[in-house]
């Protein structure tokens, strides 16, 4: 084995205590074995290059995407606090009082930062909805709320040009936010 020209890593963070490099000698070559936590290779995102118009487009989706990841991952954060409770209940009515609680903590936190959201900041936060917990925001909505509040919210959504029912595909029509979501998470965005 041959190995020829120089290889560069390069990682960002630090190196963990379970990483080691040693050495080993293969066929007269030394080799060098470096073992380090799981290394993410990302592909770069396609910047659009050709128009300003594309380019545009694909800033303001890392804005926006920095705008509402973050309340995609409270959403899990509070589903589990409120599931938690949910099982504490005793009986219906206990339930319903919980829940009529936790929205009311939950308006008077998060209302007015929500209602600040765009159109189209909203329809990515429905989608890491789903990314986020595996279920769709009118399932959420229907579980919570009830099926007569879900149908309602989804025709105001459909109004605006939204659909709670909306799914993530990181491998389909997602694929660049799901890159731009590991890009942000490795804190390289």
């Amino acid at each position: 084995m041959m190995l020829s020209g120089s290889l560069w890593l390069v990682c960002s963070g630090q190196v963990a205590d379970s990483s080691y490099i040693t050495t080993t000698t293969y066929k007269g070559d030394t080799v060098f074995i470096f073992s380090a936590d799981p290394l993410y290779i990302l592909s770069s995102p396609q910047k659009p290059q050709k128009k300003k118009k594309d380019y545009d487009r694909y800033a303001r989706l890392i804005f926006n995407l920095k705008k509402v990841y973050p309340y995609s991952k409270l959403v899990k954060i509070k589903l589990k606090e409120i599931n938690d409770g949910l099982e504490l209940c005793r009986n219906e009515r206990e339930r319903k009082e919980f829940l009529k609680n936790k929205e009311k903590e939950l308006f008077s936190q998060y209302e007015e930062e929500l209602k600040n959201l765009t159109i189209s900041q909203g329809r990515l936060l429905i989608k890491l909805i789903d990314r986020e917990t595996q279920r769709t925001t009118y399932d959420l909505i229907k579980e919570y709320k009830g099926p007569v509040s879900a149908v309602f919210w989804q025709s105001i959504a459909r109004i605006f040009g939204s659909n709670l029912k909306a799914t993530y595909d990181p491998y389909g029509e997602d694929q660049i936010i799901e890159e731009l979501i590991q890009l942000l998470e490795q804190g390289l965005l």
